[in-house]
């Protein structure tokens, strides 16, 4: 079973930075795709980056130039450094492992982000 544990979020005003981190265990971190994923209130919880351990990258339009997600295999972590953040970018962010072997989903408990003034 794999575990995912967020961390690294918070209150930033807009304008602002903040660097998530995700820590797996209990499964091969090479054989996943791992994201990120956020929910505001009110809303579906939509894709903001996702990263192959071969170092395939993707990103949602809204956070294309600003966001960076990226992975330590060695560590079984992935992280992303979000800058410039803005009010609409307050949401629950969640770490995502998406199984290739298997089809398997596996999330995190989400982290807060709250950009305000």
């Amino acid at each position: 079973q794999v575990q995912l544990v967020e961390s690294g979020g918070g209150l930033v005003q807009p304008g602002g930075f903040l660097r998530l981190s995700c820590a797996a265990s209990g499964g091969i971190f090479s054989n996943y795709v791992m994201g990120w994923y956020r929910q505001a209130p009110g809303k579906q919880r939509e894709s903001v980056a996702v990263m192959s351990s071969g170092g395939y990258m993707n990103y949602a339009d809204s956070v294309k130039g600003r966001f960076t997600i990226s992975r330590d295999n060695a560590k079984n972590t992935v992280y992303l450094q979000m800058t410039s953040l803005k009010v609409e970018d307050t949401a629950v962010y969640y770490c995502n492992a998406h199984d290739l072997s298997s089809g398997g989903d596996y999330w995190g408990q989400g982290t807060q982000v709250t950009v305000s003034s």
